[in-house]
């Protein structure tokens, strides 16, 4: 009873521990969201934005598919053999190794931003099966993002684009066209309040390097086949026809809060202002005595907070969920969520780093138990050694 009215008169103390709290973000589900919008509204842009913000995983189709090929995994391979044969990737293929990468450990750590998919193409899965594909993944997006522009907009913005045969590089007219570069100073220059002398210095250098710029290499630039006027309104019109009344459900299912429409005409930068949900730093010492005193106090979170030491000490986490105890090196030290976590190589921290959750989960930190069974001839001890490793889920 005591005890009771004890917590009774401390209504504003936090009821979780800090145990209780690290163990449900541990459990806690990643963010994930899907970026939805017509054939050349920026989705892919947008995406690879706010991966980098929100440290997330950027998952598209080419992305995944470089990725595979620098790896030289299976698929990567397979990839090779059919680019050097001069023969497309299958959507088969892609398809796979896209749900590949969301069912990865370091998405179910980090979470993932996906682009370009459901993709217009049917040549493996209809735009149904792939929404549908979607809604039955693990790990479900929590945001449905959608990029709104106007048909015609969207167009002229794709025909305009024009690309550099050498580095692949893409420019927008307004960063190629000397008339629409000129055109957009001048609407400065009339429309508006008055800027201060450094602005309007940092505005013509801006436009003197602009200028140059085209000079240089406008005559090698190319407009690709999809971005001829007449190709990209057919893409939009597909888009339009086979995957418009299916997102379409798919939104209309969505909570109204996870739902978030943008205008297609705003620059990628200026749609979201994001902060950060938690601080991981990498830090790298060379003294073992001194890892922790210097440790605690490198890029500290706030004023006068220090990273503490975890329950593992000095102890590698990937090695002792092995089943081992082995030291850490001091060169290969992380902090998460405020603790210290001292890694045992390089191949540890990268495990580490890609998804920390199933070493610091209970029941970890479990040292290892060995036990030796031994006896005479038939006296039971692969019995007993069965029995104890199923007991205490050890291994024979």
């Amino acid at each position: 009873m005591a005890s009771q009215e004890e917590k009774q008169a401390q209504p504003f103390a936090d009821i979780f521990d800090e145990d209780e709290a690290e163990k449900s973000f541990l459990l806690s589900k990643p963010a994930c969201l899907i970026i939805l919008g017509k054939p050349g509204s920026g989705k892919k842009t947008l995406a690879r934005k706010l991966a980098q913000i929100w440290k997330c995983i950027f998952i598209e189709a080419l992305e995944v598919i470089q990725t595979n090929i620098h790896e030289e995994t299976e698929y990567g391979l397979q990839c090779q053999e059919l680019l050097f044969k001069g023969q497309s990737i299958s959507e088969e293929l892609v398809t796979e190794m896209i749900l590949k990468k969301i069912e990865s450990p370091e998405v179910a750590h980090f979470g993932y931003v996906l682009s370009g998919f459901p993709s217009l193409s049917e040549e493996y899965m209809t735009v149904p099966q792939q929404i549908e594909k979607i809604k039955n993944l693990k790990l479900k997006p929590d945001f449905l993002i959608n990029i709104k522009c106007s048909d015609y907009d969207l167009c002229q913005r794709i025909s305009g684009q024009r690309q550099h045969p050498d580095s692949g590089q893409v420019y927008q007219r307004n960063q190629w066209d000397p008339n629409v570069i000129e055109k957009h100073k001048k609407e400065k220059d009339q429309h508006g309040e008055e800027n201060e002398e450094e602005d309007e210095e940092q505005e013509e250098e801006e436009t003197a390097e602009d200028l140059l710029m085209v000079s240089e290499f406008l005559h090698q630039l190319v407009q690709r086949p999809e971005d001829i006027l007449e190709n990209a309104e057919e893409r939009v019109g597909t888009y339009k026809d086979i995957m418009l009344h299916p997102l379409e459900d798919l939104m209309a299912e969505q909570d109204c809060q996870n739902l978030i429409e943008l205008d297609g005409n705003q620059q990628p930068d200026d749609l979201f202002v994001v902060n950060k949900n938690y601080i991981c730093c990498y830090c790298c010492f060379n003294k073992q005595d001194d890892l922790f005193r210097v440790l605690s106090s490198y890029k500290l979170i706030a004023h006068r907070y220090r990273w503490r030491r975890s329950r593992w000490g000095q102890a590698c986490p990937v090695a002792l969920k092995e089943g081992d105890i082995v030291m850490g090196n001091p060169d290969l030290a992380v902090s998460f969520l405020g603790k210290m976590y001292v890694l045992s190589s390089p191949e540890a921290l990268k495990t580490f780093m890609l998804n920390p959750r199933p070493y610091l989960l209970p029941p970890m930190p479990l040292p290892p138990c060995k036990v030796l069974v031994f006896g005479p001839p038939f006296s039971g001890r692969t019995t007993v050694c069965n029995l104890i490793a199923h007991k205490y889920k050890g291994k024979v």
